[in-house]
């Protein structure tokens, strides 16, 4: 799915700003195809990005690419995009017996412009984290294992796009958090969460718009973020903030439950 109400360039351009944010140093090429095996929760570090056609056939190609994630220990991911390639890639990986799964939304605010500031709201007292810090409080406001947080921490220490991470806490404890990665013109919002005793107080709200105004400030003009399809009460918060569906993507897998 791709949207009709923004240009095929930036939604092109977004989708290379992605890869470039969640690139963990675990990664290699097979024939036009990124293989990324990092141990980390984030699918997309641990997946196949078919980016180019190449050579080789897909049956080939899929065979090295299990290899590769197998001696990670990790399983058969591959990431179906409006701009995987070769074409068709989807039906090819579902005639296999590939199931679908994680239906995905990248949404979009191609301006930033009219963005208003936002202040810190009273009570909750703001930080900026560094990767490792970043990475200890979403993962424990997730319930991460250790190993998790550690590879997180890596990937966004070694990240060729460099993220600004933020934590509000409130009388000590970690209330919200959220970081984002700039490229350019271009801003992503990442790994935003807020603790489930604070939801429904307009933190998450907030805490985005701080996060674009500061992007702003360093020269971002559009911004895209990526959501669960059926991540509902977060669906609706970006929706409030401006941004709108701009392209959807899935995975593929032979096991949905290892996946």
């Amino acid at each position: 799915m791709v949207s009709d109400h923004f240009d095929d360039n930036l939604l092109r351009r977004i989708e290379d700003a992605g890869l470039n944010a969640s690139a963990p140093p675990q990664q290699r090429w097979v024939d036009g195809w990124l293989v990324r095996f990092s141990p980390g929760k984030a699918k997309r570090a641990r997946c196949v990005n078919a980016v180019a056609p190449g050579l080789r056939s897909i049956d080939d190609k899929l065979a090295e690419c299990a290899a590769v994630l197998a001696a990670a220990g990790l399983p058969l991911l591959v990431r179906i995009t409006p701009f995987s390639q070769p074409p068709g890639l989807d039906d090819e990986l579902a005639a296999r017996g590939l199931a679908r799964i994680d239906d995905t939304r990248v949404m979009v605010r191609p301006t930033l412009a009219d963005l208003p500031m936002a202040a810190v709201p009273a009570g909750i007292d703001e930080a900026v984290a560094d990767p490792a810090a970043y990475a200890g409080a979403v993962g424990a406001l997730r319930g991460s294992p250790a190993g998790q947080i550690e590879a997180h921490a890596q990937r966004l220490a070694l990240s060729p796009v460099p993220y600004a991470g933020v934590v509000w806490r409130r009388a000590g404890a970690v209330v919200a958090c959220g970081q984002f990665a700039r490229e350019g013109s271009l801003v992503g919002l990442y790994d935003v969460f807020t603790a489930p005793a604070a939801r429904g107080a307009g933190l998450a709200t907030a805490l985005c718009t701080r996060l674009l105004s500061r992007a702003r400030a360093e020269g971002a003009s559009a911004a895209y973020l990526q959501v669960d399809a059926e991540n509902a009460p977060a669906r609706a918060v970006y929706h409030r903030l401006g941004f709108a569906d701009g392209y959807a993507y899935h995975y593929r897998c032979a096991d949905p439950a290892a996946a």
